[in-house]
């Protein structure tokens, strides 16, 4: 028995990183997985390698109403329903906040904020049909504090926190709990662009990271995705059958404090 024998999920950013192992977890937790991304080649693969009666691809840009119904189609085609939803899609700009451009702004509100609010817009009343289940938005810890040179990106995780609240109030009585995980460093692209480059020496950026890492956070090191996953399916199974609304912080310390030594 796993614990998410018969659902239905829909994750987004699916095809690499967080969002590919939750769809990996949740596959092997018995859950039939829709794995939505822009990236059609490798989230193909990845439907593939867990089988048609297991996974579905779909390209979805998150900022898309139109590519949100073409999802739910797809997931409702293949599978006959959706009743969880993990909002992982996200993407981090780099620049001081004085500098950065409207555009690059937008474009950060677009796919981090714009697409937990259409994700919840979409999959909410399909939840509800289906007779309940669970929202997981991906936040971040800088959705709880600020970094620099981040703006954009933090101002859009603190945004999810709170559609995250609002959403889990609206939507209890109709047997749909939300909730938010908020990572610290996890190494995906995200954090280690050297896995994104076939050229790289990833053994001295590695080094590197966990050099870095180790005067950063408490516990010294950088989160795996494998552990965000973990979160995301406590939260998606019925472990946590008692809990809406909070932000769940997964970031091996890193907010807890500063260490003096």
């Amino acid at each position: 028995m796993g614990k998410l024998d018969g659902r239905v999920v829909l994750v987004t950013g699916a095809a690499r990183g967080q969002g590919e192992q939750e769809a990996r977890l949740f596959a092997a937790e018995g859950a039939r997985v829709v794995i939505a991304d822009v990236l059609v080649e490798q989230g193909e693969a990845l439907a593939k390698e867990l089988g048609e009666h297991v996974a579905r691809f779909v390209r979805l840009d998150v900022g898309s109403e139109e590519g949100w119904a073409e999802a739910v189609t797809v997931a409702k085609d293949a599978f006959g329903k959706i009743d969880g939803l993990v909002n992982n899609a996200g993407i981090l700009r780099f620049n001081e906040l004085v500098n950065t451009p409207l555009a690059e702004f937008e474009q950060v509100v677009r796919v981090n904020m714009t697409g937990a609010f259409l994700g919840i817009r979409a999959v909410a009343p399909e939840i509800e049909a289906a007779g309940g289940g669970t929202i997981v938005n991906t936040s971040s810890y800088t959705g709880l504090t600020g970094m620099a040179l981040v703006g954009a990106y933090a101002a859009t995780k603190h945004a999810v926190l709170g559609l995250t609240k609002v959403a889990a109030v609206e939507l209890a009585g109709k047997g749909v709990r939300v909730n938010a995980i908020c990572p610290g460093a996890i190494d995906t692209a995200m954090s280690n662009p050297a896995l994104l480059d076939p050229d790289a020496d990833l053994s001295r950026s590695d080094a590197a990271l966990g050099a870095y890492y180790r005067k950063l956070v408490p516990m010294g090191r950088i989160g795996r995705p494998e552990e965000v996953a973990a979160l995301a399916l406590f939260l998606t199974s019925g472990d946590s059958s008692y809990i809406t609304g909070q932000p769940f912080v997964i970031d091996g310390g890193w907010l807890a404090g500063v260490s003096l030594f």
